[in-house]
């Protein structure tokens, strides 16, 4: 018999994950459900400078939002790319770049081709055939669909701003469409006896919040997923041994850069993200290999502009929930699971794990079979983007501390050593299961860190020599004329999108 549908949802957490939820949940659902989160002023959130990855874009089109009134809002500029710096070695600097790069030709993917060039000591780098990166390089913007007449696709872009402001007009946007907000700090977690489904959440003023589906974005903690249904948690600190964050704002630098920075150093990596009214900075560190007092320490020196707030620690675990969905609750964002920031991924997940939440939704039985589902595609997609992750630090050169000589003996999860060593064998690239990361990602981060192919496909051989040639010069041509025409990164905020001054 068909169980009764849920008319109730109650989100146990604000900040990002919670408030997309309730925004996504009310633009979808209402008014036949009912929506309402509980969040505390006297917890605080994992709020710092945010960048993220395109499908951010996706969500943001779904809830109807205006593009430049977003970013104006919250203090946004664009991100074409993320740039590595001494990861492969102290002093080296590579792109993570977003879109395509090159173009294919018959059955063969660009890289071959690119391969068959490096046999040419003058042969211009990976990076010379992408337009987002050769826009990063140049600090250029524009909104471009695709290079003029050519098959080539343009600018690809996400977003750097601030987190706590994002939050806020996602709060906004739901309240305005029915979600209601409720203060205060929960003190109990009632389970049902019958078969230990939550009942509802007491709040210390003694009210109970009843519910027929309850959404865990209480962060690390997991107040519901873990302190109440003891879901388990998968620590994975065998592969990404990171365990601390210090994180600062401070003023923006001489130039407003259209990407993220990653800089490795001695013991994890700092990450600058510039904003249109600050630079959101961080510090992830090993507490191994590295003191608190030293990290901070680090991260104030690397700071372009003097520092806006004080040096705030974070305690991480890196892992996942062993099951996300557990009878009628579901983790989403840190409850769920955390993978360091290094390539942005901490909203794509939290977006991930409520779309997938919408397309399973439940009635209130929350059938196992449901969850199972669920849990096996989250777990899935978590893996992938912390297989991602690993590759920074596996493949890589140095060896001058105690830290990175320990990254250098750390496992490689199955799924990454198979996709090295096809790489290495082959030069090819396959994209599984619908993974999070294109093959033209893992090709720049692969080359980035210094792994090279034994060989490239034997028919991009076929190509008579100054055909070839001309085919890699349009390429360099196309991709240098587009972002000749383009705006500066700055040029470009203050013509569509420039926020109130601070």
């Amino acid at each position: 018999m068909r169980e009764l549908p849920v008319r109730r949802v109650v989100i146990v957490g604000g900040g990002t994950a919670g408030w997309l939820s309730a925004a996504v949940l009310v633009r979808t659902m209402a008014p036949n459900l009912e929506v309402r989160v509980v969040e505390s002023e006297a917890i605080g959130i994992v709020g710092v400078g945010e960048a993220t990855i395109p499908q951010i874009r996706n969500v943001n089109r779904f809830l109807g939002i205006d593009e430049d009134a977003m970013l104006r809002t919250v203090g946004g500029t664009f991100k074409l790319a993320i740039e590595f710096n001494d990861w492969l070695r102290v002093g080296h600097s590579y792109l993570h770049a977003f879109g395509e790069i090159g173009l294919p030709l018959g059955p063969l993917p660009f890289q071959h081709y690119w391969l068959r060039s490096r046999r040419d000591a003058a042969a211009a780098d990976l990076w010379s055939y992408s337009v987002n990166a050769a826009a990063a390089r140049a600090h250029r913007m524009a909104r471009l669909e695709k290079v003029g007449n050519t098959p080539m696709g343009g600018i690809n872009y996400a977003f750097h701003f601030d987190a706590s402001r994002y939050g806020r007009m996602l709060r906004e946007y739901a309240e305005q469409r029915g979600a209601k907000r409720l203060e205060g700090k929960i003190v109990e977690v009632k389970l049902r006896g019958t078969d230990g489904f939550i009942e509802a959440v007491v709040l210390e003023s003694g009210e109970s919040i009843e519910g027929d589906l309850f959404i865990d974005c209480s962060g690390f903690r997991g107040l519901l997923i873990e302190g109440a249904l003891h879901a388990g948690f998968d620590d994975w600190r065998e592969y990404l041994p990171c365990d601390r964050a210090v994180a600062i704002t401070a003023n923006n630098g001489a130039v407003i850069r259209p990407f993220t920075q990653a800089m490795a150093r001695p013991a994890g990596w700092q990450w600058r993200i510039p904003q249109q009214h600050r630079s959101g900075d961080g510090h992830v560190y090993c507490s191994e290999f590295m003191s608190d007092d030293e990290a901070t320490a680090i991260l104030l020196a690397g700071l372009e502009g003097p520092a806006l707030s004080e040096p705030r620690l974070i305690r991480i675990s890196t892992g996942v929930r062993r099951r996300f969905w557990l009878r009628n609750c579901v983790a989403i964002g840190l409850a769920g699971g955390f993978i360091e920031p290094l390539e942005s991924t901490a909203i794509h997940l939290a977006q991930s794990g409520v779309s997938r939440l919408l397309a399973l939704f439940p009635d209130r039985g929350c059938d196992p079979a449901i969850a199972e589902e669920y849990n096996r595609k989250m777990r899935q997609e978590y893996e992938q983007v912390r297989d991602f992750v690993v590759l920074h630090y596996r493949a890589t050169e140095r060896r001058d501390t105690p830290f990175w000589r320990h990254c250098a003996s750390l496992p490689a999860p199955p799924g990454l050593a198979r996709k090295l060593e096809t790489f290495q064998a082959t030069g090819q690239i396959f994209r599984e299961n619908e993974e999070l990361f294109t093959e033209q990602s893992w090709l720049q981060v692969m080359i980035g860190q210094g792994i090279t192919p034994r060989r490239y496909h034997p028919a991009a051989d076929n190509l008579p020599p100054e055909q070839f040639e001309e085919f890699l010069r349009n390429i360099r041509r196309v991709v240098q004329g587009a972002v000749d025409r383009m705006s500066t990164h700055e040029q470009f905020i203050a013509e569509h999108c420039a926020a109130e001054p601070r």
